[in-house]
């Protein structure tokens, strides 16, 4: 069932950028802002420090979106009651507009390890997965995202498809889903398989947020394409061309730029939003498709 959330959240709408350091002055300094940033829950779950005055001060003027990477709510364990509280002293701090997280685990009980990691979809999983978000939405006070994410390998075990198991998650638990369309074009590289088709077999009407990033293509030991999600180069032709499927479909939901590392100059990221404001903008002139 899905979890109680009986905070109010404050809706998130726009077009936003991640939030790193190398931006902090800029972003305070720049006249021309985003509608809102979004930053890793992770690198702000200490109490103070420069981060810190920083984020305090570009949160007088910006909605703000907190992003997890860790709390592995695909594996075995839920996240601990520490991390959950460290989580929603951090949300209600800064009363975040969003918190969203990913279809992944990071690690076994007592190890973590730094990375983003498959699971099969199985109704064990898919169990598992509930009960970990219900009580994550608990723990915070509020309905979370949950990102779709980009693979690399299937697993023979699996009994759903990606986009059913996703609809499953969102059904059961109550959460909203975060589009994340550059994972879908790195999955439909590595699997072969139709993004459009994957993209409209997902809950749209559950859409809270959608990121748009670059990846990179390679070729594996067969010379098949291989695309990695890098989050470190502009947003490619085949993500936007999916991105102007998927808001013609969600209708106009908050986006996010992602870019984490060979972070460009402050501008570079204000040009990119400014690309997915005009498309966000041509999509509310054309015809809507049918929500998901």
């Amino acid at each position: 069932m899905p979890a109680s959330t009986s905070a109010a959240t404050p809706t998130l709408q726009g077009v936003g950028v991640g939030l790193k350091a190398e931006h902090y002055g800029a972003a305070l300094a720049e006249k021309r802002r985003p509608d809102f940033l979004e930053v890793h829950a992770e690198n702000y779950l200490h109490a103070g420090g420069p981060a810190h005055r920083h984020l305090e001060s570009l949160r007088r003027d910006h909605a703000l979106s907190i992003h997890g990477v860790g709390l592995s709510l695909g594996g075995p364990s839920p996240p601990s009651p520490a991390d959950l509280a460290a989580r929603r002293a951090l949300v209600d701090r800064y009363q975040a507009n969003s918190f969203s997280e990913h279809l992944a685990w990071s690690g076994m009980p007592q190890q973590y390890l730094n990375d983003l990691l498959p699971l099969a979809y199985t109704a064990e999983s898919l169990a598992r997965v509930v009960d970990h978000i219900d009580a994550t939405q608990q723990a915070l006070g509020r309905r979370i995202l949950i990102e779709n994410p980009a693979t690399y390998l299937g697993f023979s075990a699996s009994t759903f498809s990606e986009p059913d198991f996703i609809t499953e998650v969102v059904r059961r638990s109550g959460c909203g889903l975060l589009l994340d369309v550059n994972n879908i074009i790195v999955s439909a590289i590595n699997h072969d398989f139709d993004a459009s088709g994957y993209l409209r077999a997902l809950p749209l009407a559950a859409t809270g947020e959608i990121h748009l990033s670059g990846h990179a293509l390679k070729a594996d030991r067969a010379g098949r394409p291989l695309a990695i999600d890098t989050h470190d180069g502009p947003v490619q032709e085949p993500t936007w061309r999916l991105f102007d499927e998927a808001i013609r479909a969600t209708g106009p939901v908050a986006v996010l730029i992602e870019w984490d590392s060979s972070v460009p100059a402050w501008p570079v990221l204000v040009e990119q939003s400014r690309m997915a404001r005009d498309a966000m903008t041509r999509a509310a002139q054309g015809e809507r498709l049918a929500r998901g």
